[in-house]
């Protein structure tokens, strides 16, 4: 099958917008404006341990490797195939239930705009899981291009306008006069970190954040990718970080915090904000950028982790099948079982007793898997500069060698961090229990090890027919 390559058809701009598309969500606002003005000390704690220690190792490992595969080529350069593998599964398979889990957001979004109600019809939810998933997925048939223009124009109108609109409104609400729903002390700034929740929330955050690498599977459609790369994912980083703070506190200072706190969402939050202001009529279409927002950030996602599992498949790893490509160059096939996959776990929105809680255990496993990718990632960013310290990097970490080692490492201890944190039971489940206790830690332990194990297996098998291939 031909390949058709889009040798520089991402700007610098585009590229930007199309991590931001990937990483920033303002479906996490109103739970991080819970928490006032502390939210401040949350995301300058994660930028700096974990956000842009990410950009920067990314932007280095995708500038000295710009060729296709991301996260498993850089893996696969510092360790080999076996474990670049794993990595690369990590960050495919994490995907799998997170797809039904933010398009659950999507349905919920345009239920808003039509008729509120229709947001607990599981029906109503899963049919809008399935045909949002599969929309996303069948625009990429169509190439890098058109899925560049959806990630970037998504994350202008249904990201990045909202977030600016309701920064704005909150300035007009103090300017008015009126009185801020939280009120700024020193003390405020600082939160309880000896509290279990606490924790939960700082490794939320953290997770929240993830993504900058993904960006980098398409670096080589842009044009000059070892200079123009780097500036955007460095941009973006920058977008990310003071729309994430600013929004949320615009929210926690115009919304009461019982509100934040009983709000079922970014559409709840963005009408109590309306409301304040006497234009509810907004709702409906600031609703509907919400959910356009959303989906185009599905179809950012559904690509990228797919197109470094198209390169373990084109290096035998996985079955041939798995191989093809159509004439725009898409992983068709690969697509399509992700698809598949991700459309069956949806349907534990007509079992589990609550529509918001059917994700909610799997949403913590993806978050486990996807930790497990970034530590390979920052130890392989370590190690090649050792084994491969000739290679051309025309950006680098700043610092030397040990300005690699203080940045990725940082970020490592706090991936690893997040993946402890993240086996805490949440407070409903201790509430329950020691049973649901052991049940839910049981279920992340067991699950993890067993997506971890099988790339170990498929690469296990490959190796063995490849050793009985040789023999005959």
């Amino acid at each position: 099958m031909s390949e058709k390559t889009n040798k520089g058809s991402l700007s610098i701009f585009t590229m930007s917008m199309l991590t931001v598309a990937a990483v920033l969500s303002l479906r996490n606002l109103p739970s991080q404006a819970e928490y006032g003005y502390s939210v401040i000390f949350y995301m300058v704690a994660a930028s700096l341990c974990f956000f842009i220690p990410s950009a920067l190792v990314s932007a280095e490992l995708s500038s000295a490797w710009p060729e296709d595969g991301g996260v498993y080529l850089w893996v696969k350069e510092a360790f080999g195939p076996k474990w670049g593998f794993v990595a690369i599964f990590m960050q495919w398979v994490e995907n799998l239930p997170w797809f039904p889990a933010v398009l659950t957001f999507v349905a919920s979004s345009i239920a808003y705009v039509f008729d509120p109600a229709l947001a607990n019809n599981r029906w109503f939810v899963l049919v809008t899981i399935w045909v949002s998933l599969w929309l996303a997925t069948f625009l990429n048939f169509r190439g890098m291009r058109l899925s560049a223009f959806l990630s970037s124009s998504g994350a202008i109108a249904g990201t990045v306008a909202p977030g600016i609109v309701i920064i704005l409104m909150a300035a007009g609400y103090l300017l008015a006069g009126k009185a801020p729903m939280i009120r700024f002390s020193v003390g405020s700034l600082v939160p309880n970190l000896g509290s279990w929740n606490q924790l939960m929330l700082l490794s939320g955050m953290m997770v929240g954040l993830a993504g900058m690498e993904m960006s980098a599977v398409h670096v080589t459609e842009m044009e000059n990718p070892e200079k123009r790369f780097p500036r955007a994912i460095l941009s973006a980083a920058a977008l990310v970080i003071l729309l994430s703070v600013l929004g949320s506190l615009a929210i926690a200072l115009v919304v009461p915090p019982a509100e934040i706190s009983l709000a079922a969402g970014a559409d709840q939050a963005f009408n109590a904000v309306f409301k304040v202001f006497h234009i509810q009529w907004m709702t409906p279409v600031m609703c509907f950028l919400l959910a356009y927002g959303a989906v185009t950030m599905v179809v950012t996602w559904v690509l990228g982790p797919s197109k470094g599992v198209l390169e373990v498949a084109r290096e035998g790893y996985l079955p041939k099948y798995w191989q093809y490509r159509n004439k725009y160059g898409m992983p068709t096939r690969i697509l399509i079982i992700q698809g598949v996959i991700s459309s069956l776990l949806a349907l534990v929105v007509l079992f589990m007793p609550t529509i918001s809680g059917a994700f909610w255990i799997m949403s913590a496993l993806t978050a486990q898997l996807y930790m497990i990718m970034y530590l390979f990632m920052f130890a392989a960013a370590i190690k090649l500069r050792y084994s491969q310290p000739d290679k051309v990097r025309p950006y680098r970490v700043p610092g030397g060698k040990p300005g690699m080692w203080i940045i990725s490492g940082v970020a490592f201890l706090t991936a690893l961090f997040a993946i402890i944190v993240g086996f805490i039971p949440t407070s409903g489940v201790r509430a329950a229990g020691t049973e649901h206790v052991v049940l839910y830690v049981g279920f992340l332990f067991f699950g993890s090890l067993f997506f971890v194990a099988v790339p170990l297996v498929l690469y296990y098998i490959f190796e063995r027919r490849k050793a009985l291939e040789q023999k005959n």
